[in-house]
């Protein structure tokens, strides 16, 4: 019996997505005064690969935080890493390349007011070629793990920017190529 892992993690991503947006919602709700995102980021990114698996063009982003589990609360950052905010996010494909849509967790450590570091881990879904037609990523199957990592600027309380790289592959973990996406770029966050 072959174990397609393709689309379990499909499934569970898509009730995990599913889920998570419904809890923030609700708990968002329960207080009128209270918005539903902690922050929203627009950017923009471009492929840091070479050779075949480079990826033409650039990819627009947006990214929305939600924060269920009390990051805005913690001090210090050894509270900030206990209290991940959730993000769900896309990136869209120019050029003819991979779309993604993405989730997770995400972890913020402030080293001073201004400065901070982040990184997060989930899942995405993309559009990219499963098995390659020799132009892009070879990337297995449609369910990929998602990871990034960035370093940011608060302006004022509200307005940051913040340089990023993302990763998204499948670990092995499905039959086919992984030759994965990696993609850097810049964004900018407004925190509500």
């Amino acid at each position: 019996m072959r174990v397609d892992f393709g689309r379990i993690a499909l499934r569970f991503l898509s009730r995990a997505s599913v889920a998570v947006v419904a809890g923030t919602l609700a708990a968002g709700s329960a207080n009128a005064g209270e918005q539903i995102f902690d922050e929203l980021r627009f950017g923009l990114s471009t492929s840091v690969q070479s050779g075949h698996s480079r990826e033409d063009g650039v990819f627009p982003e947006i990214t929305a935080f939600f924060d269920p589990f009390g990051y805005e609360s913690a001090v210090g950052w050894q509270q900030q890493l206990l209290h991940p905010r959730v993000h769900l996010g896309t990136s869209i494909g120019t050029s003819g390349e991979a779309s993604q849509f993405f989730t997770g967790f995400t972890w913020t450590v402030d080293f001073n007011e201004k400065l901070f570091a982040e990184a997060g881990f989930g899942g995405v879904i993309h559009t990219g070629d499963l098995e390659g037609d020799g132009d892009g990523p070879e990337l297995g199957c449609r369910v990929l793990f998602h990871e990034y990592a960035g370093a940011g600027y608060r302006f004022t309380p509200h307005w940051n920017v913040m340089a990023q790289i993302a990763h998204s592959s499948h670990a092995n973990l499905c039959d086919g190529p992984n030759d994965g996406m990696t993609r850097a770029g810049l964004q900018v966050g407004y925190k509500f």
